[in-house]
């Protein structure tokens, strides 16, 4: 009897489990900006109100974007009471006026913490507190929370986060749970039923590829990472590369383009972290191509698999809900490359006619049959729709 009733306790704790992540929230990936890129620890009150203001003029919530996210730094300390306190010289007005003031833009706001008992920065985490934050945030009006893995000692990844999980579900408030863990835990295999947003790596640096001395690696090191991942996504919860680092200079605007089209082609969190009240006319472009951004955003929820990875040569293929397929093609090289996509890549018959539209150029290329020749240049990629 004792055995039977265990087991009934296990199927209706899994099934409450299942039940408190299905919360309707980040059906595509989720699209916004983060603070932490750009501004680091001197992120405050005023510059998270300028990142929300330039996130409605510059054209870019009208594209998508919709989270503003404050990251590390925030919070200073815990009241007698053990509530979390914000720092009162970068936030005089309070978390829930900044959150308010988001909203008033229509836009939606998200905040930060960790799993340990410090932040990555040091700054109070939620080890010990994680139904009491929760409360805090969701009468704040948090619309999303990034949950870091700092401090954390012998902790179990997957005990931790969902802790949080089941902490935010009871406030009854639908907030967006984005797990930081970097991958090390391989959260993918368990996190479906956990989070909406994994992290499957290590943090992005600002520059083409390799890692850096203790920790971070470039953008295409870390699409190395990400790429096989793709049957762990979808609709709901996401395979999460990091934060977009298009306009913070430490690439060029071909490679920020190939940063933005590979994250959008593996279906990752759009979510920018430049500044963006003053962005370049070309840094602009990127981040509101509309075209790739559907690609991204496609409902169908898709990431896209590599079918292609040699002789300094990547092609990622995407399905899409229409039909269509989104195809990414990707010279690592450091010389111009004809790269050939072939329809074996895409499982068309090879006498199948195929019109394909390029999503950078916006321009219709006509009508292919068998294959289709791109030229890249170094470091370049080409980004093609297949109708």
């Amino acid at each position: 009897m004792r055995n039977s009733l265990l087991a009934v306790a296990c199927l209706a704790w899994s099934a409450y489990s299942l039940q408190a992540l299905d919360n309707g929230l980040a059906k595509t990936p989720p699209m916004g900006w983060n603070s932490w890129n750009k501004i680091g620890c001197n992120v405050a009150e005023d510059s998270v109100k300028k990142a929300a203001d330039a996130m409605v003029k510059s054209g870019m919530k009208d594209a998508g974007y919709q989270y503003i996210v404050i990251d590390d730094c925030w919070q200073v300390s815990r009241d007698e009471d053990g509530n979390i306190v914000a720092d009162p010289q970068k936030f005089p007005s309070g978390i829930k006026a900044l959150a308010d003031y988001v909203h008033g833009l229509g836009l939606k706001f998200g905040i930060y913490s960790d799993a340990g008992t410090k932040t990555c920065a040091g700054r109070p985490g939620s080890r010990g507190y994680e139904f009491q934050d929760a409360r805090t945030y969701a009468k704040w009006g948090v619309d999303y929370l990034k949950y870091d893995w700092c401090n954390t000692g012998k902790e179990n990844a997957e005990a931790a986060y969902s802790t949080m999980r089941d902490a935010l579900a009871k406030t009854g408030r639908p907030i967006v749970f984005s797990m930081c863990e970097w991958g090390t835990a391989k959260p993918w295999t368990w996190a479906a039923n956990v989070g909406n947003l994994w992290r499957t790596t290590t943090d992005i640096l600002d520059q083409w590829e390799g890692k850096g001395k203790e920790y971070g690696a470039g953008a295409i090191t870390i699409v190395d990472m990400n790429a096989d991942l793709a049957d762990y996504a979808g609709p709901g919860h996401w395979n999460d590369p990091d934060m977009l680092e298009v306009g913070n200079g430490g690439m060029t605007t071909t490679e920020y383009r190939s940063h933005f089209s590979l994250w959008a082609i593996l279906a990752a969190p759009l979510i920018a972290g430049n500044d963006l009240g003053n962005m370049q006319p070309e840094i602009a472009e990127i981040l509101m191509n509309k075209e790739v951004i559907a690609v991204d955003q496609d409902p169908l929820g898709k990431q896209g698999r590599r079918v292609k990875h040699e002789n300094d040569q990547d092609i990622f293929v995407k399905p899409m809900q229409d039909g269509n397929v989104a195809v990414a093609i990707v010279n690592r090289g450091k010389e111009e490359q004809t790269i050939t996509l072939k329809w074996a890549d895409v499982n068309f018959a090879a006498n199948k006619s195929v019109a394909i539209r390029d999503l950078w150029q916006h321009k219709d290329l006509g009508t292919f049959t068998g294959t289709f020749a791109a030229q890249v240049p170094s470091h370049g990629t080409a980004m093609i729709r297949m109708k």
